[in-house]
């Protein structure tokens, strides 16, 4: 719908994170909070979403990317002077304005949705996001008039003994006629201990002007927590991690222990996949139908198919087909492709690497810039000697080739199709199609040799 705003409040440095990296940009559930923010209101239809920001304003603006326009607020003089840095742009403009935190990475678009949707169907002047606490100590308290309006917000501080009784709290977030907004923002003042320019006081001034101020009571007072520390952070995290992985239950994904399994906010599932503790997968990986992963097993931004299987093992940026078996304790580095029925077992590295339908490395085995084609056999212990010092170089080893155990392929070579490579053999030259290539020297038995040394070492 044309005419909503968002304007997303991102300028603070967190002190209480107690962190070089600012308070924003800390994750929950693998993603910033500042991208959870932007990507909800992305997807609550804002014709325009800018996102204020001041410390760290650069690593700020790479992580919002070009899903938002970023506002510089030079001097951070309150939350009403933050809304203030997007005049330029909105305060001629009719329509709504939603104001919103980029430490409050819980919130949803639904919400967003649902409190634009009543002020606007009331045609308020604005509306507050409000939430029912048993203990309200510290916050805001919402206090309504005769018709259910809002007559005024005060302070914790502030309240008096009947007020503090009210349960119901401001959570900061709120929705605004744009216009009645930013006309009303040059008139707030800072006449405060702090010395700063408050939001929450264009509350007040429109209740003085006898406009229209509705509250809406969300239902989950966590979608409005604010995350100012490390506990506040890891209670998001778990808050978030909870539902996805009930929303993940729900469409049919096993987890065998919820509470020690990690995935993250951009991840998807397929249907009878079985995901067993201990097991982390992050960013936007995809994986399949009727797979098993776990237990203990990390997987990030990994596209994977169906039936496969994954066990205790690490996989990175890479594209893994269907009913492949992969560990225990093998770790698929980025850009490997790993094709159906294909095999990478115990303490297998695979990096930038093709393995073909069929093949198999089931162990010990290092596989570095190769491809390999259909049916292929890796002998355990056999590696791909890809690095010189300086250059890294490539293996090609053709459909139903055979490499021996603790064979060096040195790079850049080719093994032809149906090749054999005999056991502990370093090749160093290219092997003919249906070749046999033996590299190692003719075997030696020195007769006594061992009572020789004994003689000695006693002489």
């Amino acid at each position: 719908m044309s005419n909503r705003y968002a304007i997303i409040l991102a300028a603070g440095k967190g002190t209480r994170m107690k962190s070089k990296l600012y308070k924003v940009l800390h994750q929950v559930c693998g993603k910033p909070m500042i991208r959870h923010v932007v990507d909800e209101a992305g997807r609550a239809d804002f014709s325009k979403i800018y996102v204020i920001v001041g410390h760290g304003a650069n690593d700020v603006k790479a992580a919002v990317g070009k899903d938002a326009e970023c506002l510089l607020q030079k001097e951070q003089l309150g939350t009403g002077h933050a809304v203030l840095q997007a005049a330029d742009q909105l305060a001629d403009l009719d329509g709504t304005t939603v104001v919103l935190y980029g430490d409050t990475p819980l919130i949803t678009h639904q919400t967003i949705e649902k409190l634009i949707h009543i002020q606007e169907e009331q045609h308020a002047a604005a509306a507050v996001l409000t939430a029912t606490i048993e203990d309200p100590t510290g916050y805001g308290r919402v206090i309504r008039d005769a018709s259910g309006n809002v007559a005024k917000i005060v302070e914790d501080k502030d309240a008096n003994s009947d007020e503090k009784r009210v349960k119901e709290i401001n959570t900061g977030i709120y929705c605004f006629n744009n216009r009645k907004l930013f006309t009303l923002l040059r008139q707030v003042t800072n006449n405060n201990a702090q010395g700063e320019y408050y939001l929450p006081d264009v509350i007040g001034l429109l209740v003085q002007g006898s406009e229209k101020v509705i509250a809406y009571e969300t239902e989950s007072f966590e979608e409005t927590l604010g995350v100012n520390d490390r506990i506040q952070l890891a209670a998001a995290g778990k808050y978030m991690q909870e539902h996805i992985n009930q929303t993940m239950m729900k469409n049919g994904v096993t987890l065998v222990d919820p509470a020690s399994t990690y995935l993250s906010a951009e991840c998807t599932i397929g249907n009878d996949t079985v995901i067993y503790p201990g097991t982390i997968i992050s960013g936007q990986s995809r994986i399949g139908s009727g797979c098993t992963v776990g237990p203990h097993s990390q997987i990030k931004n990994c596209v994977i198919g169906d039936e496969t299987q994954i066990e205790q093992s690490v996989l990175e940026d890479s594209w893994i087909g269907n009913r492949v078996q992969i560990g225990p304790f093998a770790h698929i580095r980025p850009l490997s492709k790993i094709h159906d029925q294909a095999k990478v077992g115990n303490f297998v590295e695979v990096k930038n690497t093709e393995i073909g339908e069929r093949s198999k490395a089931s162990h010990l085995t290092y596989l570095g810039d190769a491809t390999l084609g259909k049916d292929v056999n890796m002998g355990c212990g056999t590696i791909t000697v890809n690095y010189d010092g300086k250059d890294k170089f490539a293996t090609k080893i053709g459909d139903g080739a055979f490499i021996g155990c603790n064979a060096n392929l040195v790079a850049p070579v080719t093994i032809g199709e149906g090749a054999f490579v005999a056991a502990g053999s370093t090749i160093t030259q290219s092997v003919n199609n249906n070749a046999l290539a033996i590299a190692r020297s003719r075997q030696t038995n020195k007769e006594n040799y061992a009572l020789k040394l004994n003689y000695r070492a006693n002489h």
